[in-house]
């Protein structure tokens, strides 16, 4: 899943669109004209056909037709200050989706959405961590040319102030909401596209993040096996030795940590145990098969950390 741009400065982002416009001489408000501003918006869509129509110097194979990519992301967590509702951010995904799917008919495409509710939904802000970023998560993801949602989560920086059991029950309500609105709202698959611990929050351990990240897993699995929506997880982030500079907290070096490792395959398994309910093929072309001790309850059994896995 690849991102065509980033919400915030890292990497350029938002910011650098702005700045470039400003530098042409275009009329500039705010980082928000992003996603009204003419120029801005034409910008961008330079950029998506850029990489769309590159040709891998390797392979020799053009983005747009190499079946390596699963999925193109519009902008990593969209947010607009300008506007809560969720309309303006609303009315970008449909332009550029649309010219997306307009340059690549072959890829997958979602949004990149943190899962924050708008005004489509009133009564489902109350599942929001107590305010808003600007985007819907049922209209914006309703666009035809999105193909599955994602939800990011992240209550150890959304909850600051509450202990990890509060912190907990949020992620689980943020979990099995979106789950039940990608089935019955959406009719589309969705992905728990970030979720992390990061090792700067009070009272880290180890321990307490191989316990949070089997938690969420447990749950996913869980809503995956009765309902199907759940498409899986992806956690925030994965790193190699030698990448320092881009230490967040959240970096999980697996050759340094054995236990998170087997936290992570273990959950792979797990979820590939769950594959024969969409007609999934293994990686042999055979459809997979119920984990020995799936049927009743989540594989892991209990972890050897402080926690249980509920």
């Amino acid at each position: 899943m690849l991102s065509f741009v980033n919400n915030y400065n890292d990497f350029g982002g938002r910011t650098q669109y702005v700045q470039w416009a400003r530098n042409a001489g275009a009329q500039i408000n705010s980082n928000d004209d992003f996603y009204t501003n003419p120029v801005l918006k034409g910008y961008y869509k330079n950029h998506v056909k850029r990489v769309l129509t590159r040709f891998n110097t390797i392979t020799g194979i053009a983005y747009r037709d190499d079946p390596t990519i699963m999925a193109w992301e519009l902008m990593n967590e969209p947010r607009c200050q300008v506007d809560y509702s969720g309309r303006t951010i609303n009315a970008w995904v449909q332009e550029m989706a649309t010219y997306v799917k307009a340059l690549d008919g072959k890829h997958l495409l979602e949004i990149g959405m943190e899962g924050f509710y708008g005004d489509s939904l009133p009564q489902k802000k109350q599942i929001n961590p107590g305010y808003q970023v600007g985007t819907d998560f049922i209209s914006n993801n309703l666009i035809g040319e999105i193909d599955f949602a994602t939800i990011h989560a992240y209550p150890d920086i959304w909850l600051s102030g509450k202990n990890d059991d509060a912190q907990m029950e949020f992620m689980k309500r943020w979990m099995s909401s979106h789950w039940q609105d990608s089935r019955t709202i959406l009719k589309k698959p969705l992905v728990i596209a970030e979720f992390g611990k990061s090792s700067k929050d009070p009272g880290y351990s180890l321990n307490e993040r191989d316990w949070y990240m089997s938690s969420v897993y447990t749950n996913i699995y869980n809503l995956a096996r009765s309902g199907g929506t759940v498409g899986g997880a992806l956690v925030w982030q994965l790193m190699a030795k030698g990448m320092d500079s881009y230490d967040d907290g959240y970096q999980i070096i697996l050759s340094e940590n054995p236990s998170t490792d087997g936290v992570i395959s273990r959950q792979s398994r797990a979820m590939t145990g769950l594959s024969h309910l969409f007609g999934l093929p293994h990686s042999n072309g055979r459809l997979s098969h119920w984990p020995h001790n799936a049927k009743h309850g989540h594989p892991y059994g209990r972890r050897h950390v402080n926690k249980s896995v509920p």
